[in-house]
C-alpha cells in the first residue's frame, strides 16, 4: 500500500511538473515505456500508448526542439503553449491517480494544473530574461537542459519515486524564492521595453515642434 501510495504520487507530480517544461515529451515517453511494457500506466492513460498519439507526441516534440532553441520564437511558442500545457497537465495529474473516488481525481487535477502552472512560468519567464542575451548559445543550452531534466526527471519519477519527490519538493522550495525574482526582473525588462519606444515615439515630435519665438522689443 505504501510503496504504491508513493509510486502514484511521483507519477502524479512528475507528469504535472514535467508538462509545463516539455509536454511532448512527457507525453511520447510515457507513451513508449507504456508500450513498449516497461511500465504499467493506469487505465486513464493507456490512451497515451497509442500509436497516433506517441507519433504525434514525437513530431511535435521534434518542432518543439527546434522552435524551443531560437531566440524569440521560443518566448512566441511558450505563450501560445501556456493554453496548452496547463490544461493537459490538468488532464495528465488526475489520469496519474488511476481509478479512484472521483474527488481524489479532481483534487490531483488542481494540484498537477498548478504545478504545470509553475514550472512553465518558470520556464517562460527565465527564457525570456534569457533572450535579452544576444547570443544563441544561452538559448540552446537552457533548451537542452530542460530536455535533459524532463527524460531525467520522468525517469527518476517513475522508477526512483522517493527519490523524485525529495527532489520535487527541492523544486517546490526553489520556485518559491525564484520566481518572486524572475518575475520582477521580466516586469523591470517590459518596463525598460516599453519606456524605449515611448522615446522613439515621442523624438519625431519633439523635431517637428518650432523653437520658441524670442520676444520683440
Amino acid at each position: 500500500m505504501y510503496p504504491q501510495l508513493i509510486s502514484t504520487l511521483a507519477l502524479t507530480m512528475g507528469t504535472a511538473w514535467a508538462s509545463g517544461i516539455n509536454l511532448y515529451a512527457t507525453i511520447a515517453t510515457l507513451g513508449i515505456l507504456g508500450i513498449t511494457g516497461n511500465i504499467v500506466l493506469p487505465h486513464q492513460l493507456h490512451v497515451l500508448q497509442e500509436p497516433i498519439v506517441i507519433g504525434a507526441a514525437c513530431f511535435m516534440y521534434c518542432v518543439e526542439f527546434f522552435a524551443d532553441k531560437t531566440p524569440g520564437i521560443d518566448t512566441g511558442w511558450d505563450v501560445i503553449h501556456s493554453f496548452i500545457r496547463i490544461p493537459a497537465g490538468v488532464m495528465l495529474a488526475a489520469g496519474a491517480v488511476g481509478d479512484v473516488n472521483p474527488a481524489v481525481a479532481i483534487t490531483a487535477g488542481i494540484l498537477g494544473g498548478t504545478i504545470t502552472a509553475t514550472s512553465h512560468t518558470l520556464k517562460a519567464g527565465s527564457r525570456i530574461l534569457i533572450n535579452t542575451s544576444p547570443e544563441p548559445f544561452s538559448n540552446w543550452a537552457a533548451s537542452l537542459s530542460e530536455d535533459v531534466a524532463v527524460f531525467a526527471g520522468m525517469y527518476t519519477a517513475l522508477y526512483h519515486p522517493l527519490l523524485f519527490l525529495g527532489l520535487f519538493t527541492l523544486f517546490i522550495l526553489l520556485c518559491v524564492w525564484l520566481l518572486p525574482k524572475v518575475w520582477k526582473a521580466v516586469k523591470a525588462l517590459f518596463s525598460t521595453v516599453k519606456r524605449f519606444f515611448q522615446g522613439k515615439k515621442q523624438s519625431p515630435q519633439s523635431e517637428n515642434t518650432p523653437p520658441p519665438q524670442l520676444p520683440s522689443h
